[in-house]
């Protein structure tokens, strides 16, 4: 497959707007040959990444809210579509019931209009804080 020079301008593109927005991207260009025109078609295709905290979920609805580390402000909507995958820490696929207010993961989003579409969803460990509780029992013996 070859890579036109405009499809390699569209991939800096691309990389530089994601960097702009601290997030990271995957560009995927595919260049095909169309058989009865005898043309080239290239296709790119842009996946950006955000880690950070899943805010709200409410099932029945069509989005998510994310705060992705590292940026201040209020938490973005994410929609999703019956498409989404959600995966567990392992890389196994889950259902929506393991998706939760609070639980770190990481989303895979792409951007049509104004709206960011999840891909895929993964899941991390949410951070486990134990608490050390210690009882001390005094007996006094009497004479």
């Amino acid at each position: 497959m070859k890579e036109t020079t405009l499809a390699k301008i569209m991939a800096v593109a691309c990389s530089l707007v994601a960097l702009t927005a601290l997030a990271q991207t995957s560009t995927t260009v595919t260049t095909t040959k169309d058989g009865a025109a005898g043309t080239e078609v290239t296709e790119t295709t842009s996946t950006t990444s955000a880690a950070g905290t899943i805010t709200t979920y409410t099932p029945g609805t069509d989005y998510i809210t994310f705060q992705s580390r590292g940026t201040a402000g209020a938490p973005v909507r994410y929609y999703y579509t019956k498409d989404t995958t959600i995966l567990d820490p392992a890389g196994q696929t889950v259902t929506w019931s393991a998706v939760r207010p609070d639980l770190p993961a990481t989303v895979y989003y792409v951007r049509e209009g104004d709206r960011m579409i999840v891909r895929r969803i993964v899941l991390s460990n949410p951070t486990v804080i134990e608490k050390e509780t210690t009882t001390t029992t005094t007996t006094t013996e009497k004479p």
